[in-house]
């Protein structure tokens, strides 16, 4: 994965993002180019960025898909990558795409069976394994991280149904396959979670 900086006339491969307003980022993920734009970001930043995903696009054999994903809108595998480029990229490490995520048990069950701790990974896992185990259809998957990721963006107060089914719909729109759904679900589930224990302590 590659993350570029989009300036008006030029980009800057960079390390880690910061998503304020007046960013713009192209994340080369290999088989998609994202291109987000912060909600102040401007016009000649957006055209450059687009210019960019073509000129990379050229030098492919396969061209990769290119989603332009806007500030507040982002939905699927880009709210995983999201969260690891703010982290920021190791040298010479791709971070695993949530593209064609296969959710692999049989560690986690072992961590488990040998009497040691969990890490965050290994959670989620495990709770996304019993979620697809549960057959719940896409549709109630993509509201559930709908209402789950509204939640956790929220200062205080429920969001509304309004809310809740446009960003169902923005999800279901999505090329997100159904076990990296229920990976995001448990994710943002756990995070949600673990905001509210830190809220009451």
């Amino acid at each position: 994965m590659k993350l570029y900086s989009i300036y008006e006339n030029s980009s800057r491969l960079v390390k880690k993002g910061v998503f304020s307003n007046v960013k713009a980022y192209l994340v080369d993920d290999l088989k998609t180019i994202y291109l987000w734009f912060g909600s102040n970001s401007s016009k000649k930043k957006k055209e450059f960025a687009k210019k960019k995903a073509t000129i990379l696009n050229g030098k492919r054999k396969v061209p990769a898909n290119i989603k332009i994903i806007n500030q507040n809108k982002e939905y699927g595998a880009f709210l995983a990558i999201m969260d690891v480029l703010r982290k920021g990229l190791e040298e010479n490490v791709s971070p695993p795409t949530r593209e064609e995520l296969e959710i692999e048990i049989e560690d986690t069950l072992e961590l488990i069976d040998s009497g040691l701790e969990m890490d965050l990974e290994a959670e989620i896992t495990l709770a996304a394994h019993n979620l697809s185990e549960d057959k719940v259809s896409y549709e109630d998957l993509s509201r559930q991280l709908a209402e789950l990721q509204l939640t956790l963006l929220r200062v205080n107060g429920k969001p509304s149904e309004k809310e809740i089914i446009k960003k169902s719909n923005e999800i279901l729109k999505s090329s997100t396959t159904y076990e990296e759904l229920c990976w995001l679900v448990s994710e943002v589930k756990i995070l949600v979670d673990k905001k509210h224990l830190e809220e009451e302590s």
